[in-house]
């Protein structure tokens, strides 16, 4: 049997007759405005378990979404299930609103109707929805430098709802950041990077809470920094950061998101030898040794392009929010490199070393390093 479709002006009129009228978008689709005289059902709700929405089966029971596709589809569900007095509204909301017909904002705080203003595009994919976006929101990230790289990633993640950055960095914002570090402005030189950062951050999406914490990473206070984190985001601009970080997410079993950029060059991979040892490789596994300080210049030396860390912060940003969501194929095990010169992408495999005297399994954590030295080759 074909499900009846009647007109908005109809079902608006049939209201006032006693017909229920069920709006089966999400919450936060409903948060734009509903019919009036609609209940807020959600469609995947109602037809799970009709009979605790509906307990009278012959009453008329009048459907509508965003469009009319998903009420008609519901309505032909509630009609299998044995409601025989069963309609969608034709056009959805949208015909509604443009039949002038009115319109009411669900009962919610302010604090839910930003939420599901500000994260709407979110939430209508189906990997992420509302639950994942509540995950995002109590999700804790700590970013290591706001820089180059912390400053485009951590400007996504914020804007993308993670709840909670835990920004470090003992810098300075200069004029010569200005190039590539857009989280800083003119305004800012002088102040500390954290600082800048957490006022930028905050301006973005206040509903967030920035820890600007302007000190030095260090193997006296990694633990400390890493307490509560969920993933760590390396952006960092030298080796021995980098060994701290890696050397820190395996004690504690964290997965962190590298980066490295020089001139026209970057590469981005996740190491999560931590929660899987044996499985995934750490960076000591792709670097078990620093290069030579010449063959490894910092950017102050070799110079870079000032859209090249945006670009490398932009996928350091996607990885940390697949992790927290769990969603998709991380970069764990993959190293991708690319050339903005040329525009070319590249992976590379990397596998873990059974011998990593860090991460193989079964070893112990051999604590911090001197890795100023280890890096210079003392």
């Amino acid at each position: 049997m074909s499900i009846k479709e009647i007109s908005p002006k109809l079902a608006h009129e049939r209201i006032a007759h006693g017909a229920v009228l069920i709006d089966v978008r999400e919450a936060h689709e409903r948060a734009g405005g509903m019919a009036e005289g609609a209940r807020g059902i959600a469609k995947g709700d109602l037809q799970a378990e009709p009979a605790l929405h509906l307990p009278h089966p012959g009453q008329e029971i009048l459907l509508i979404c965003q469009t009319g596709r998903r009420s008609l589809n519901a309505a032909q569900a509630l009609h299998d299930a044995g409601y025989a007095n069963v309609a969608s509204v034709a056009g959805g909301t949208v015909a509604w609103r443009v039949q002038d017909l009115p319109l009411v904002q669900p009962l919610a705080s302010d604090e839910d109707r930003d939420f599901y203003d500000r994260y709407s595009r979110h939430m209508l994919l189906p990997q992420v929805g509302e639950a994942g976006q509540r995950i995002l929101q109590r999700a804790r990230v700590l970013v290591v430098g706001a820089g180059g790289l912390g400053a485009p990633a951590s400007f996504y993640l914020a804007a993308a709802g993670v709840g909670h950055l835990r920004m470090v960095d003992d810098d300075h914002v200069e004029r010569s950041n200005l190039q590539r570090q857009i989280l800083h402005t003119e305004a800012s030189i002088g102040t500390p990077k954290v600082d800048s950062a957490r006022q930028r951050l905050l301006a973005l999406n206040p509903s967030i809470t920035v820890e600007a914490i302007a000190e030095r990473a260090t193997s006296a206070n990694i633990d400390a920094l890493l307490e509560g984190i969920d993933v760590v985001l390396d952006g960092s601009d030298n080796f021995p950061l980098r060994y701290l970080l890696n050397d820190a997410c395996i004690k504690h079993a964290k997965p962190l998101v590298h980066a490295a950029i020089e001139r026209f060059d970057g590469q981005v991979s996740v190491f999560d030898a931590g929660r899987q040892r044996g499985v995934a490789p750490c960076y000591r596994c792709l670097f078990p040794e620093p290069p030579p300080p010449e063959f490894a210049p910092n950017c102050a030396e070799a110079g870079v392009l000032g859209v090249l860390p945006g670009l490398a912060g932009v996928l350091q940003a996607t990885e940390v929010v697949k992790l927290l969501l769990g969603i998709g194929e991380p970069l764990t095990g993959r190293l991708l490199r690319f050339d903005a010169l040329d525009m070319r992408f590249r992976e590379t495999r990397i596998r873990p070393d059974p011998q990593c005297a860090v991460c193989a399994p079964g070893t112990p954590f051999p604590g911090y390093i001197d890795y100023a030295a280890f890096c210079s080759g003392g």
